[in-house]
């Protein structure tokens, strides 16, 4: 795809040792086992922890049980912005995803959206288990100053992001191209991002294998 100043490498390239680990890892079961509400509810964890951040409605609930292979594991709200708790989730008794609350929806009150990201940094910087955060945006749509803020706060929480590219059957090649130009260049101010981009469509199951593949080398 990219090679600029050795960060970018060609994502074609996939070792299939870990395309091969990460569809054994996703086999197994994978089951939801907590809800915390408040931070203080949270005990330390003894296995990896990966986060999905992202706003309300752009697929993370979709996102996870793609990977997971269960469709019914991750429930999505029928109200957007209306789920605000931390869902954690054990991956075959390896890998615990965390699913984090919707952030930017417009209905939101402003003292909701405020103590989102104070409960969302505090969560981020005070949890060592925590090695990447899967931050979602929605291809189709342009990023909003919410979606800046959130990379500034992964930046101030020195917790390593990767971002994902949701919905991507809707759009063709060349708008594809040109929005993978445009996070390449935003991913390049970012200290805490992770140099791979990663697209997908959960409904066409699009770059789920690669983003397991991703996901099965933090173990």
């Amino acid at each position: 795809m990219v090679l600029k100043d050795n960060l970018f490498i060609n994502q074609n390239n996939e070792n299939t040792q870990f395309m091969e680990a990460g569809r054994l890892l996703f086999a197994k079961e994978a089951k939801f086992f907590f809800g915390a509400q408040r931070l203080n509810q949270l005990e330390p964890s003894l296995l990896p922890e990966v986060a999905f951040a992202g706003r309300s409605n752009v697929g993370k609930s979709s996102l996870i049980n793609a990977l997971t292979g269960q469709k019914m594991l991750a429930r999505a709200s029928s109200k957007p912005g209306r789920t605000q708790q931390l869902n954690f989730f054990n991956i075959g008794d390896q890998l615990i995803f965390v699913d984090m609350p919707g952030y930017g929806y417009a209905k939101a009150s402003k003292f909701v959206k405020k103590d989102w990201q104070k409960m969302m940094f505090n969560f981020l910087r005070g949890r060592p288990s925590l090695l990447r955060v899967i931050l979602l945006f929605d291809v189709r749509i342009k990023l909003k100053e919410t979606d800046h803020q959130i990379m500034d706060l992964l930046d101030k929480a020195a917790v390593t992001f990767q971002i994902v590219m949701t919905k991507c059957d809707g759009l063709n090649s060349k708008l594809l191209a040109e929005k993978e130009k445009e996070i390449i260049t935003l991913i390049e101010k970012h200290t805490a991002a992770y140099p791979y981009i990663r697209f997908t469509s959960s409904q066409k199951n699009i770059g789920i294998e690669k983003l397991r593949a991703d996901l099965v080398q933090l173990i």
